[in-house]
């Protein structure tokens, strides 16, 4: 199975693929870290945004999208264009779902990361993208609790 975490913020779509497979983690060598939209009032930005993300998980066989949730009010409310970048890939064709920062702390203590997160050659800015993959696939590995 695999999973693409995604990290909204600002105009940015900050992925990271991870895979599962008879109980060993990947995460495999992908072209694109983040996906950048300036122009997020132009609906013609939003719709390529959807086809080249639509794409990028067709050629990477991902099974599951995870979004990490956003507050929607308050001092650390994600951005509009946040909300639309997350509108365009809940309307892909795959299970999207979303996941909070505590279920994704409490997931990495139950269930701790294997591996040094800097061998895994990823970018800094990814970590949070990655830890959620990771916790959605120990959610479905574990279960929820």
């Amino acid at each position: 199975m695999r999973v693409c975490g995604v990290e909204l913020k600002g105009g940015e779509a900050i992925i990271c693929i991870l895979g599962h497979e008879a109980g060993v983690f990947d995460v495999p060598e992908c072209r694109q870290r983040l996906f950048a939209v300036s122009q997020s009032v132009e609906a013609e930005a939003i719709r390529g945004f959807q086809a080249a993300f639509t794409q990028l998980m067709g050629d990477y066989k991902v099974d599951e999208v995870v979004i990490i949730e956003r507050d929607q009010k308050g001092k650390w409310m994600g951005s509009a264009t946040s909300f639309k970048l997350e509108a365009a890939i809940q309307l892909i064709d795959l299970p999207i779902s979303l996941i909070s920062q505590s279920a994704i702390k409490a997931q990495i203590k139950r269930n701790p990361i294997p591996v040094d997160f800097v061998s895994l050659e990823l970018k800094k800015f990814q970590q949070p993208a990655f830890n959620a993959a990771y916790a959605c696939q120990n959610q479905t590995i574990y279960g929820k609790d």
